[in-house]
């Protein structure tokens, strides 16, 4: 495994093969995919620290999801990356869809979970009020608040290292970093899904109330080659509270297509 530091994000790269980048969601790391990365042998995965995350710096000015994508995507080919299977999770899949529309020749296929294709209004007053708490009470505040219900409902009981992990993950992040995520989120925009040419697969959890069901089938019949797959009893942290099946799923999809 290698880090590489750009001057906006860090990278962890590992493997040989055909690339996979796979970008995490609002209140992740790169370590959200940590889960799947021994099924994907024989594929070079490369794992960012989007911006104000993980290791990666706090931008000075906004985070938007349009500027990480040309930012993702100049990053990659300094990599020598042509092209790869874009896999994202919540806030990641928005970036996932803005960067197969503005950088077609880079995405072979894009893995979506969780997926947000725009937040609704109600959601983007939520997003808001999130990061002025951030701010004002810091991050454990925050993590105490969206766990419990951004997983499944009997997780703390059934899944317990998936809820710490989440919890976890919150309480590490930094403070204006996650505030500023939160605002590129409420201020994000969707993008054209009909222009998407490349395969999609969509996958979310029966009880995801950022990306429910309904979202991901219309998703899946918007863009030109889309499947959807509904996970029993998982909310929207699908990669860590059903690993296994969300790694089948993903072998399944991507070892099918030819690059």
């Amino acid at each position: 495994m290698t880090s590489i530091r750009f001057k906006d994000m860090m990278l962890e790269t590992a493997g040989d093969g055909t690339p996979i980048v796979m970008l995490h969601g609002l209140g992740g790391t790169s370590n959200s995919w940590q889960a799947l990365v021994p099924s994907l042998a024989g594929f070079r995965l490369i794992r960012p620290d989007l911006p104000g995350a993980g290791r990666s710096p706090t931008p000075g000015g906004r985070i938007e999801i349009v500027t990480l994508a040309h930012a993702l995507a100049s990053n990659l080919a300094e990599l020598g990356v042509e092209r790869a299977h874009i896999v994202g999770h919540s806030f990641g899949t928005l970036i996932a869809q803005h960067l197969a529309v503005m950088h077609p020749r880079l995405a072979a296929s894009l893995a979506l979970f969780g997926p947000i294709i725009e937040p609704a209004d109600a959601a983007r007053e939520r997003l808001r009020a999130r990061a002025v708490l951030a701010r004002q009470e810091g991050m454990c505040t925050i993590a105490d608040q969206v766990t419990p219900v951004s997983l499944a409902a009997n997780a703390q009981q059934q899944s317990p290292v998936a809820f710490a992990f989440v919890r976890e993950s919150h309480m590490r992040q930094d403070t204006e970093g996650f505030a500023k995520s939160c605002e590129a989120l409420a201020g994000a925009s969707g993008t054209d899904l009909a222009a998407i040419a490349c395969p999609v697969l969509v996958v979310t959890g029966d009880q995801d109330g950022v990306g429910p069901p309904s979202v991901a089938q219309q998703l899946a019949e918007t863009v030109k080659q889309g499947s959807a797959v509904v996970l029993n009893d998982c909310g929207h942290w699908a990669p860590i509270e059903k690993p296994a099946e969300c790694a089948r799923h993903l072998n399944e999809f991507i070892r099918k297509i030819a690059i």
